[in-house]
Formats: C-alpha cells, structure tokens, sequence
C-alpha cells in the first residue's frame, strides 16, 4: 500500500487528513517538527510527502531542501496558508512538485496525489545512483551534476529536467509531457516554462545539448557525444 508522511503541527488538519488519506486507502505517518519527519522520511519507505511550511517556528522549506540533499526522491506536496509567489517559487526550486494554498478541498488534495504518484511510478526502472551522458554525471543520491570533472551549480527544478532529459535520451519529449514529468498537476498547456528552463540547462550545459524538434518538442542529443 502507499505510504504517505504528513508533516504538519497542528492536530485538527492531520485529523482530516489521515480520516481522508486512510479511507482511500493510504497508510499514513504524521510528524510535527522538521526532526521527527526527516527521520521517518529517510528511514522509512515514503512514497509521498505532504509538507506545511510553517511547523511551529520552524521552516519547512529548509526540511524540504535537506531531504532532497540527502537524496529523499519521493514526490513533494506543499500544503500551507502562504499564497505568496516567493514562497510558490522557493518551494518548487528546492524540490517540491506540487503547492496547494489553504484552505482546499479533500477531493482536490486526492486528485493530485494520485497524479504524483502516477508521475513517480512510471516509467518503471531500475533503481540507480547515477546517470551519465557523454561527460555529464548526474548523481541521483546527492543531487549533483558535473560536466568534464567540474561541479555544475542545478536548481532542483533544473536537475529533475535534466535527470528526465537523461532517462530518455535521443528521444523526444513534448512539452506537454515535460510539464506532466516535472511540474505535474495544475499548469497550463500553453505555458512556456518549459522552454526557460531548457535554456536554462543550455546555458549551463552547452547550447547543443538538448536540440529542438520544431512542432513536438526537445531531444537530447546523443550522436554528437
């Protein structure tokens, strides 16, 4: 069954949430406070995080960015009051793949649940600790990426991009499906974010490394390498 870790403290909301959770068939774990839930998140089998940002003086963005350092893979979703764009944006840079503002509906929360989770789960691989391609070394367990032996300084965002880019190489990727693999629930079609974050890698990675397939999309490059 999925297990599903919910970082909150305050004891009305992880009420709800695990009557919902656990009546759809999820088993459920709650931590209040940053040290109790990094525990269980590296030392139990957690297939979903739900995450608030506020846990009692603490801040769960920093919970968020030493998982993802340590190398916690499982998809992250931030519930909280903030609404802010800044807080929208730290969140995602630092690894999460989805934010849902308070006050939200049971129903919506589950729906995307269950598109992370079906996100995470497919393709199904093999587990590895690294990725390479031509002298690019991506390492999946503390979230580095070098090129030519030098280190390479990713966003969260622009690492899950690359690590996706990698898993499929000399393959093309449309947009739309590069939206669905590493944004997930909730952006629009017509967004360009994409794009930026492509240009982002080439910047950093070189310009002919991800090509553009004009009218479908992006393929990483394989046959100059």
């Amino acid at each position: 069954m999925t297990h599903i870790l919910i970082v909150e403290d305050e004891s009305r909301i992880i009420t709800f949430l695990e009557k919902g959770l656990q009546a759809s068939g999820f088993i459920t774990t709650p931590a209040m406070n940053c040290a109790e839930a990094t525990a269980i998140a590296l030392d139990s089998n957690i297939d979903l995080l739900l995450l608030d940002l506020s846990l009692s003086g603490q801040n769960g963005l920093d919970l968020l960015k030493n998982l993802r350092g340590q190398g916690f893979q499982a998809p992250v979703i931030i519930l909280t009051a903030r609404n802010g764009i800044e807080d929208k944006v730290a969140g995602f840079e630092l690894g999460a793949d989805d934010y849902l503002t308070k006050p939200f509906r049971f129903e919506e929360l589950l729906v995307r649940i269950q598109a992370r989770l079906r996100t995470s789960q497919v393709p199904s691989e093999p587990k590895v600790s690294r990725l390479t391609h031509g002298d690019i070394v991506l390492d999946l367990r503390t979230r580095r990426v070098s090129a030519g032996g030098e280190l390479i300084d990713l966003s969260a965002r622009e690492f899950t991009l690359l690590e996706t880019f990698m898993r499929h190489p000399d393959q093309v990727l449309s947009r739309q499906h590069l939206l669905d693999l590493v944004w997930g629930y909730g952006h629009e079609p017509g967004s360009n974010v994409v794009d930026v974050y492509v240009g982002y890698l080439r910047k950093k990675l070189g310009g002919n490394l991800i090509q553009t397939e004009r009218g479908m999309g992006y393929r990483l490059v394989t046959s100059s390498l």
